[in-house]
């Protein structure tokens, strides 16, 4: 998110943006990386590329350690939500509103909580933090040229 807040800016007065670094969300990435866009969310994603980069990411279950989703969960969804609702089917245990993360770890290493759960619910999570920069790129054109301006140039390392 930091880098397009660089992007956007009208002066060239410097940012400092200092947070948690969230590991990548593939496999064996300790940290995002914006020469691969696969690899993390970005603020300027639509709704639809970030369910498929959830979908993507790396989510073995019952496995916590090195699972970027539920970095996410930890460090995004419960600081913004206080709570993490998962939808599920009655027969995989019906809907669940974790209100600690430490809920969310138990249930994922007991595999009551599975990744094709937990995925669709932190895609709705983060969608909904986005919406409001959704809506804001789709209804001004200053910005939604911006964006695509930005989207167009070459990413270096």
């Amino acid at each position: 998110m930091g880098v397009i807040a660089r992007e956007f800016r009208d002066d060239s007065k410097p940012i400092i943006l200092s947070h948690h670094m969230l590991p990548g969300l593939l496999k064996g990435q300790e940290k995002m990386s914006k020469s691969d866009a696969s690899s993390a969310i970005f603020m300027d994603d639509n709704e639809a590329e970030v369910n498929l980069k959830i979908k993507k990411a790396y989510c073995l279950p019952k496995v916590v350690e090195g699972n970027p989703c539920l970095e996410y969960i930890k460090h995004i969804v419960f600081p913004w939500f206080k709570e993490f609702k998962v939808e599920r089917k009655p027969k995989n245990g019906g809907d669940k509103v974790f209100t600690t993360y430490e809920e969310v770890i138990a249930d994922y290493e007991e595999g009551d909580l599975h990744p094709a759960d937990l995925k669709p619910a932190r895609s709705k999570a983060l969608n909904r933090i986005l919406q409001p920069v959704h809506d804001h790129f789709k209804n001004n054109e200053k910005a939604k040229k911006l964006s695509m301006e930005v989207k167009g140039f070459l990413v270096t390392r």
